[in-house]
């Protein structure tokens, strides 16, 4: 892998495709090292609301809900600001900057459910703010034949972060004898250091400005297919702290090697990060992204089996994560146009925080008032029907 900086004639490029962005890199390593920072806390926050504070799951169900869907507004917000005045990295900037913070709000929130709540809606609004300006600084940094590969290796390095927070964690554990504020604080740290990186190494990709980006031109037939099917498939998707706390009980795990769970879907996913973009340039980026949907449909299968492989659910459970996250923000950057690329992901991405609000409440629901085979089956019988529309209509032709 090489880095190409200089601007290069037709002819270079297409003898040079295997180069990846210097910008591309310089953003997977802002990524990695939040990434560190952001795998520390959630590592341990499962067994931290579930065990130390004795949240039910239903109650564990609500506050997921809010981790992944509370950026809805400020997604769409964010991605139009950086559209309408072309700053994408300074929006990017702001949004790593409230995650720091957060950390150490986790400090002063203590055993209250409200205010972990509150922390956490923080800390997910900084991550909406960042991550469809990255993803569209990584998109218009790249060419559009290669944007598998490009999304591949920032999602390698972003990886070998996700890979490395949870080891921190637990060494951090270990070293504290067992404290969750110390957590806390070394992630804070790691955050800090993520904002400097981006500030020092990212440059700014701005487009023409237009007088006043309209969303109305968003919303296209392939994009907009590629955002409904998109989300419909992330509200019959099972939230990861769901998994690892069921095969939490599964292997009675104590509160030092339960970020072990997180590191083994870290590991397959670092490893099939980049092949996977590779092949969803090559054929195509719907069809390797329904294919991670069925990896993870084994996944949680096999916990309904009396005969559970860990090492083979987490296996599937990275390998869902190397054949979607990438592969579909590369899927749905050619289909926008420039001006709007980050306006578009962050369409894109909200869609997909929405449902996942939702997903995380009723499973959260089901597995309180029904138990976990009743929770498994019905989310899984769900997710196989969605999985066939989307196989059958085939929103994206490429």
């Amino acid at each position: 892998m090489y880095i190409a900086t200089a601007r290069q004639t037709p002819s270079e490029k297409k003898a040079d495709r295997g180069r990846v962005a210097g910008n591309v890199l310089a953003l997977g390593l802002v990524s990695l090292v939040t990434d560190v920072s952001s795998e520390m806390v959630t590592a341990v926050l499962p067994l931290y609301f579930v065990v130390a504070l004795g949240l039910s799951p239903f109650q564990f169900g609500l506050l997921d809900g809010l981790y992944s869907g509370v950026t809805a507004v400020v997604r769409l917000l964010g991605g139009h600001a950086a559209d309408r005045w072309q700053r994408r990295k300074a929006v990017a900037l702001a949004g790593y900057g409230m995650s720091a913070v957060a950390k150490l709000g986790f400090l002063a929130a203590g055993s209250s459910v409200g205010a972990l709540g509150g922390v956490l809606a923080v800390d997910r609004t900084g991550k909406g703010l960042r991550t469809a300006p990255r993803d569209a600084l990584i998109s218009l940094s790249s060419a559009p034949d290669a944007l598998g590969r490009a999304f591949g290796v920032h999602r390698a390095m972003d990886t070998v972060g996700a890979f490395l927070g949870p080891l921190v964690a637990i060494f951090v554990l270990w070293a504290s004898l067992g404290s969750y504020d110390a957590v806390f604080v070394t992630s804070f740290c790691f955050a800090v250091l993520g904002v400097l990186l981006l500030a020092m190494l990212v440059r700014d990709k701005r487009s023409p400005l237009p007088a006043r980006p309209r969303l109305k031109a968003l919303w296209r037939g392939e994009f907009r297919r590629v955002v409904g099917w998109a989300s419909l498939l992330g509200l019959v998707t099972v939230g990861d702290a769901f998994l690892y706390l069921l095969l939490q009980q599964e292997l009675r795990l104590d509160a030092v090697h339960f970020p072990l769970l997180a590191l083994g879907t870290a590991a397959v996913y670092l490893l099939l990060a980049v092949p996977l973009g590779r092949l969803a340039d090559r054929v195509g980026r719907w069809p390797v992204f329904l294919a991670g949907h069925v990896a993870l449909a084994l996944a949680f299968g096999l916990l309904l089996t009396p005969f559970v492989n860990a090492f083979v659910v987490l296996a599937l459970h990275g390998a869902f994560y190397a054949a979607t996250d990438g592969v579909l923000m590369a899927a749905a950057g050619p289909l926008l146009p420039a001006e709007l690329r980050t306006s578009g992901m962050a369409v894109l991405q909200t869609g997909q925080a929405l449902a996942k609000l939702v997903s995380s409440v009723l499973f959260g629901a089901m597995w309180t008032f029904w138990g976990v085979p009743t929770a498994l089956l019905v989310s899984l019988a769900a997710l196989v029907v969605v999985l066939g529309g989307a196989a059958v209509l085939r929103p994206l032709s490429s």
